[in-house]
């Protein structure tokens, strides 16, 4: 895998580097649409195609300088992916980097969760996503892609925002006013300062794409209607990232498509639009 952005060789070296990118090409345990393995390369690719100078906040954040790693995971069973993911997280922050995943499927967000929820004993989680992912196990499996976010409870809050998509197991795993579902806030705003609102001082962010309108990034393997705009998204993470400490962020569930790069790109934009807003805020 090569770097994230097409940019002077200086600002990826890892000696200096501000922002660690853990790219994880697991697909083993989704159910529907398979492909996501191919996301994290898939982002890397669109990348390129990035300019580096961001026209709304007027600045180059790459100059902070972004390293990816190349790192070899056992992805023998859900339960090893979880905890090399988990060491090798916890690594990158014993450096004091910044740690960005890429997937891959959902649940390579647990080990980064759960590693970061041993730095910060006030740790919450903010979930981007269509489905609830609240399972307590699926497939025999509780590190199943639909377990995530029941995993996460069980170290940090959990916040969610945009779900539109929950079986009745799932209910009463539901935290009152720790979700957002996708038909209550459409076309508002209030909801965004109640969600922040629930989140602790220290935030892991995990972006499913599904929690996006398919009509913006249809190449995700379980893709819902009704979902969230970019700009929706992006006005979000704005607040998000100027109220809260921010200590670690993954982008999942792209599902590329050979004729089609408008997700790609996307998911590539939405990485650096993230790492921008951090810069800004110092």
């Amino acid at each position: 895998m090569e770097q994230f952005l097409d940019m002077d060789s200086r600002y990826h070296a890892a000696e200096d580097a501000k922002y660690f990118i853990l790219p994880i090409a697991y697909d083993d345990t989704s159910t529907f649409m398979k492909g996501a393995d191919k996301g994290p390369q898939a982002i890397l690719d669109a990348s390129d195609s990035l300019e580096l100078y961001d026209t709304a906040y007027d600045i180059e954040a790459c100059t902070a300088g972004i390293h990816t790693l190349h790192s070899s995971l056992d992805f023998s069973t859900p339960e090893n992916m979880v905890n090399d993911v988990r060491q090798k997280v916890g690594e990158i922050v014993d450096r004091y980097r910044f740690p960005i995943i890429i997937g891959g499927e959902h649940s390579v967000s647990i080990g980064a969760i759960q590693a970061l929820s041993e730095k910060h004993t006030d740790l919450s989680v903010l979930q981007i996503d269509a489905h609830a992912d609240l399972r307590e196990e699926y497939h025999g499996s509780k590190y199943n892609h639909a377990c995530v976010m029941r995993r996460a409870q069980e170290v940090a809050n959990v916040v969610q925002v945009g779900i539109r998509s929950v079986c009745l197991e799932e209910k009463a795993n539901i935290v009152d006013g720790n979700i957002f579902y996708a038909h209550l806030i459409h076309n508002k705003t209030a909801w965004m300062p109640e969600a922040i609102d629930r989140l602790t001082d220290h935030v892991y962010l995990t972006i499913d794409l599904d929690g996006l309108d398919p009509a913006y990034l249809p190449a995700t393997g379980t893709p819902q209607p009704g979902g969230l705009t970019w700009y929706t998204l992006l006005e979000f993470l704005e607040q998000l990232i100027r109220s809260k400490k921010l200590v670690g962020f993954d982008i999942v569930e792209l599902c590329p498509r050979q004729e089609d790069k408008r997700s790609d790109v996307l998911a590539a934009a939405l990485l650096y639009k993230i790492v921008t807003m951090l810069e800004l805020t110092g």
